[in-house]
């Protein structure tokens, strides 16, 4: 691994913590869209969205095959946030970690870009990333499917040998390791898997782990 990497980051759950505010409000998002636009019940709606992200990765996916919905509608509908600034919670200490990290960093995410470019800007991070590659830039297929990568290190002109990339998701890092990534998984509650080469409770804990993830 070169000692100046580039460092893919997911976002959700990884450089913040979205399930005690931000989670919950998406998916009530998405639940009152499929009620307005499929014309279902709220159980019904809620089912479907459901069951469109466990079988796609992505509720959206499951909407463009199956009913034509317009992916720019329905991300600009589902990720609206009116005080979107008392909904993060982050490590005020991240900004410096980022600072001090060698190597290229960029944003990649399953959400659209412009809900990651705010909360990037929240936390006070956004000038530390090269760019922030959302769910559009990846032509609506989201990790982790072997194309949103595909996508990622052709759009980026990168090697997938040059990559670390850090994640919340298990199924999101086995793809990253395939390609040849070195994979980092942030959070705890379930088990280490072989395909995960770093494990960290928290972000912050990079620092203390980057003597094995810069190694020649």
């Amino acid at each position: 691994m070169p000692s100046h990497p580039v460092w893919l980051f997911d976002l959700d759950n990884t450089l913040h913590n979205a399930s005690p505010h931000i989670f919950p409000h998406i998916n009530r998002s998405m639940t009152r869209y499929l009620e307005q636009h499929l014309g279902l019940a709220l159980d019904d709606a809620n089912a479907l969205r459901m069951q469109y992200w466990h079988r796609y990765g992505a509720t959206l996916l499951g909407l463009m095959r199956h009913h034509g919905t317009d992916p720019d509608h329905f991300l600009l509908e589902t990720h609206r946030f009116d005080r979107l600034h008392e909904m993060m919670v982050f490590e005020r200490a991240l900004r410096g970690m980022l600072r001090h990290l060698p190597g290229r960093k960029i944003v990649f995410s399953n959400a659209p870009r412009h809900y990651a470019q705010a909360a990037l800007s929240i936390m006070g991070i956004s000038r530390l990333f090269e760019d922030v590659v959302g769910i559009e830039d990846l032509g609506y297929q989201p990790k982790p499917g072997i194309r949103a990568y595909r996508t990622l290190l052709h759009r980026q002109r990168l090697n997938a040998a040059q990559c670390i990339m850090l994640e919340d998701s298990p199924a999101n890092l086995r793809t990253a390791k395939r390609l040849g990534m070195r994979t980092v998984l942030v959070g705890g509650g379930f088990r280490t898997p072989a395909y995960v080469d770093v494990r960290i409770r928290n972000i912050l804990d990079l620092r203390r782990r980057l003597g094995q993830l810069l190694v020649r």
